[in-house]
């Protein structure tokens, strides 16, 4: 729009430009590379990945770079890029029971087959600034161990043996795809999942932060939280079977809620589901309260009116980029909107002023 107002085009020229210079900054420091961005700048780079939908740890770390770090603008770039990519198939699901974790903790049970497997966490360290990484020093590798994923049953299968935990029910039929096809209401819960994964970070985790708070009657344990790498699956039509056709790292969530029971389901616990991208902990679990708060329905609980209970209200505002395209485009001309609107203040003002007193 700024093209049809004089000299409007070269602006453009020489506002790409200077934003060019600022990506770079100080010539006199080394530039950042990718390759460092994807090794150094991991938890940016899964969000862009898990919130753009599309899993190429290079892609995202380039967006970040070429975005600034500006997260947002480089999950909007992600899924630019993704629209032009051709679709071969579909893999299988994975098998997260199946995954090398990296980490796995649960909040519910102390001692559990596999272990608590820590891993690396924030969650005790001092949140302290460090300075010792201002000096630029090396860091000693840490011990590891393998893990062994047979040794890791899901938590909530301890449960489901004495029956206190609702079933998930297996759906035979491909679930609904989001990024094909329009949002309608009401949503299926692979459709909710599919908006929270894409949905911004920071939004999914206020709602739920309001669903401990009261608005929604969530109160959850982490059943388990798991980090690793799963592999991935695909039949190739030309061969008859299925061949594994890479790895990616997944972040899931299980949450284990307390429930009165209702008029159609007895007293049992009930659970909430989160999965997304590379190594993303809050928004995984962030997911699962949500999930179980959109669930009421289906449990036959009363509507509280909690905004997370909303199914509406939060997968429609939960997407970061249509929200960043609605509100930045108010920044683009709206002259002839504008006068519109002050030509008829005018008249209300002047149609005031000439009204007889009473």
């Amino acid at each position: 729009m700024y093209v049809a107002v004089k000299g409007g085009a070269r602006a453009i020229e020489n506002a790409h430009a200077w934003l060019a210079e600022e990506r770079r900054g100080d010539p006199g420091v080394a530039e950042l590379s990718v390759a460092q961005i994807r090794g150094q700048l991991t938890l940016a780079v899964d969000r862009v990945m898990a919130e753009g939908s599309l899993y190429d740890p290079d892609l995202a770390a380039l967006a970040i770079k070429q975005a600034r770090g500006d997260l947002i603008e480089a999950i909007f770039l992600i899924r630019a890029y993704r629209t032009t990519l051709p679709r071969f198939g579909a893999a299988y699901p994975v098998d997260t029971g199946a995954m090398a974790c990296d980490r796995r903790i649960s909040a519910t049970f102390k001692d559990l087959p596999g272990g608590q497997v820590l891993g690396p966490t924030f969650d005790y360290t001092h949140r302290l600034l460090d300075f010792k990484l201002a000096a630029e020093g090396e860091t000693p590798p840490a011990a590891r161990a393998e893990p062994d994923p047979a040794a890791m049953p899901r938590v909530t299968e301890f449960l489901n043996q004495e029956g206190l935990i609702q079933g998930e029910a297996h759906i035979d039929t491909s679930p609904p795809d989001l990024t094909r096809e329009p949002l309608e209401f009401p949503a299926c819960r692979a459709l909710r999942q599919q908006a929270l994964t894409r949905g911004d970070e920071g939004f999914v985790l206020g709602m739920a932060y309001s669903t401990q708070r009261g608005y929604g009657r969530n109160h959850p344990f982490v059943g388990e939280l798991r980090v690793g790498t799963c592999s991935v699956e695909m039949e190739i039509p030309e061969l008859g079977f299925a061949i594994e056709i890479g790895e990616v790292e997944l972040t899931e969530c299980e949450t284990v809620n307390q429930f009165a029971g209702s008029k159609t389901e007895a007293a049992q616990f009930t659970r909430g589901y989160g999965l997304v991208f590379g190594h993303g902990e809050r928004k995984a679990i962030s997911m699962a309260l949500v999930d179980r708060a959109l669930r009421w329905r289906e449990l036959g609980e009363d509507d509280s009116g909690a905004p997370a209970q909303d199914e509406e209200f939060v997968l429609q505002h939960a997407d970061n980029i249509q929200a960043t395209g609605f509100l930045e485009h108010i920044k683009l001309p709206h002259y002839v909107d504008f006068q519109s609107e002050v030509e008829l203040v005018r008249k209300l003002r002047a149609a005031v002023r000439e009204a007889p007193d009473d």
